[in-house]
């Protein structure tokens, strides 16, 4: 099972190969993208995913083959973007998002109220409240999709947060009423993508569609 590994905020491939090696004993051949994710709007990294999704379809991709995803933080509003946009959402399979910020971050909003800040680090501006409800991204595909928060609230930043977070993400700004499933683990945002027990829960979701 081919499968697509994006990082988040501020970072890049090197942050998600602890899950590329835990998937990999899982049986899966993964793909780790450097996606311009700093000083970029949410939309180019979508634009840049979906050149490579193309490339794989066309060079190594079997007839009824699909892509899965999976997305740490705002990796995961990248994938969501990518689905809402793409011609190739045939070739998608299921997602999985990890610890993503799909309603918005407050930190994020409070990054805005520091003058010239996201205006330099513009993903970040994506990340605000009312930038994400701008996005039009409401997945109203076939294409099940689940979401993973963490509760452990480990991080300096996240006591400026106040509700139930991972450091960096409220747990209720991941969750999302269409998901097809949802669970909460007890990790911290640098964390938890990182972990075995994570790893498992993405592979039973990919393989069957629920996380038990």
């Amino acid at each position: 099972m081919k499968v697509i590994l994006i990082h988040g905020f501020n970072k890049g491939s090197k942050d998600m190969r602890p899950l590329e090696r835990n998937l990999e004993l899982l049986g899966y051949d993964c793909v780790l993208p450097d996606l311009p994710l700093t000083y970029k709007e949410i939309e180019f990294a979508s634009f840049v995913l979906e050149g490579i999704l193309e490339e794989m379809i066309q060079l190594d991709l079997g007839k009824d083959e699909k892509i899965y995803l999976v997305g740490h933080s705002t990796g995961g509003l990248v994938i969501r973007k990518l689905i809402a946009d793409t011609k190739y959402s045939h070739k998608i399979g299921r997602c999985v998002l990890i610890a993503t910020p799909n309603k918005g971050s407050k930190l994020a909003n409070i990054a805005g109220n520091v003058k010239g800040y996201v205006e330099i680090y513009k993903t970040l501006k994506s990340l605000s409240y009312k930038s994400v409800e701008q996005f039009n991204i409401e997945n109203n595909s076939e294409i099940e999709m689940a979401a993973i928060a963490g509760c452990k609230n480990n991080l300096l930043l996240g006591k400026l947060i106040g509700d139930e977070n991972d450091g960096r993400v409220e747990v209720d700004s991941v969750y999302l009423p269409n998901l097809k499933d949802f669970t909460i683990l007890p990790y911290g945002h640098k964390e938890i993508h990182h972990q075995v027990e994570t790893a498992k829960w993405v592979d039973a979701f990919l393989r069957t569609g629920k996380f038990k």
